[in-house]
């Protein structure tokens, strides 16, 4: 496959959508999660369900002393005496050992005005980064400018690790992915894919149309 502006697409390959991606990656802080104490793990799932030792126990069908000890610290329990636990619980033996999932609402929110989003462009595309002043994003949105008319002005697919939801705002596109026949899509049509998968899109009208793209994180 030829590659037309190929010396422009080497001097900016640096802001393609997987640089995009890796750039929205490192830009966040690295948080690593802490070991989860079983006993108290076990005492907070009992006391949200407001029972009482002797009613937990009950309902796991152990000892109160070996409840007891459990939240304490004071004894391992066997696997037996595990599921027995989350079943009395009424959830998996390994949500014994996850914490909960937000404790706290944390309030996050970032707002991007309509010209503000970061510009990166390559040949065939150009991205403004939506969101960019917020770290440990989950999610990478950004709207695109499609630049490309046809499939030879990319140098190859684009793949990468994750997920990938894309929307279109204005114009027709062509969505080729690898394993599907081409989509063309119009206004108001969407995909979701698999971006590990080969994918690139480019514009049917005569202007460049423009898409909305959120790329999974993590």
């Amino acid at each position: 496959m030829q590659v037309r502006g190929r010396n422009l697409y080497a001097v900016r390959m640096s802001t393609d959508p997987k640089s995009l991606i890796r750039i929205a990656r490192e830009s966040g802080d690295t948080e690593t999660a802490e070991p989860v104490d079983l006993g108290a793990r076990v005492r907070a799932l009992r006391k949200e369900r407001d029972w009482t030792l002797e009613q937990a126990a009950k309902q796991a069908g152990l000892a109160r002393s070996t409840l007891s000890k459990i939240e304490n610290g004071q004894m391992s329990p066997t696997y037996e005496a595990l599921k027995k636990l989350a079943v009395g619980l009424e959830i998996s033996v390994p949500q014994l050992f996850t914490p909960p999932q937000q404790e706290k609402i944390n309030g996050r929110m970032a707002v991007t005005r309509s010209g503000e989003g970061q510009n990166h462009a390559t040949v065939t595309y150009e991205h403004d980064l939506l969101a960019e002043n917020l770290t440990r994003k989950k999610m990478l949105p950004y709207r695109a400018r499609v630049r490309a008319r046809n499939m030879e002005e990319f140098d190859g697919w684009v793949r990468h690790d994750g997920e990938e939801f894309l929307y279109v705002l204005t114009g027709v596109v062509r969505l080729y992915t690898e394993f599907y026949e081409p989509v063309e899509m119009r206004r108001g049509d969407s995909a979701y894919y698999d971006s590990t998968m080969g994918h690139n899109v480019i514009s049917l009208s005569e202007e460049d149309a423009t898409i909305l793209w959120v790329t999974s994180l993590s």
